[in-house]
């Protein structure tokens, strides 16, 4: 009964249960900090938007269909460093371009992201172009209402819930031009 095993299991016992509450405690002082912190203010605004055609990557699944890709030209200003504090391991941004297709389904389509590592990389003033393809299901632009443009984050914390939020959303949606030939 008071071996020196049992002994090393009730220290290691109360050693496991101390340290879940101090992780429990952590958690919830970070989010009390987050729902009191004030959002981060940013600007978007989308220099242009070309639509191109082009050949699906899946050409030979689904037959050399034409595609309609389109490329969003857009300036980024933000200031995330506030989103920044002793229990943010990393931010994840993303732009995406939210639409209604031609069948009325709503679409989020992620076109550009980043990950943040440190407070000093937070500010963010440049231009930018879709790291990944925007294109549509129905393979053309044409009659598909205009999209809005926003800047998401989530902040990943090192112990606790993931938190997202929206810094920056263009003012008016962006019209899809017509599909033009490259010359």
């Amino acid at each position: 009964m008071h071996t020196i095993y049992s002994r090393v299991n009730n220290v290691s016992a109360f050693l496991s249960s101390c340290l879940m509450g101090l992780v429990l405690a952590v958690a919830l002082t970070s989010a009390l900090y987050q729902t009191y912190q004030s959002p981060p203010v940013g600007e978007l605004v989308v220099n242009s938007v070309k639509v191109l055609p082009g050949k699906g990557r899946y050409m030979r699944k689904y037959g050399s269909r034409q595609q309609d890709f389109a490329f969003v030209n857009f300036n980024l200003t933000a200031d995330l460093s506030p989103l920044f504090h002793w229990n943010t391991k990393q931010l994840f941004l993303y732009v995406s371009a939210e639409y209604t297709d031609q069948q009325g389904t709503a679409n989020e389509v992620v076109i550009w992201d980043r990950i943040v590592r440190r407070k000093d990389d937070a500010n963010i003033d440049s231009t930018f172009m879709n790291k990944y393809h925007l294109k549509d299901m129905s393979t053309t632009f044409r009659n598909v209402p205009p999209a809005h443009y926003t800047l998401k984050y989530n902040v990943m914390p090192y112990v606790g819930l993931l938190a997202w939020g929206e810094a920056a959303r263009t003012s008016q949606p962006i019209p899809f031009p017509e599909p033009h030939q490259l010359s």
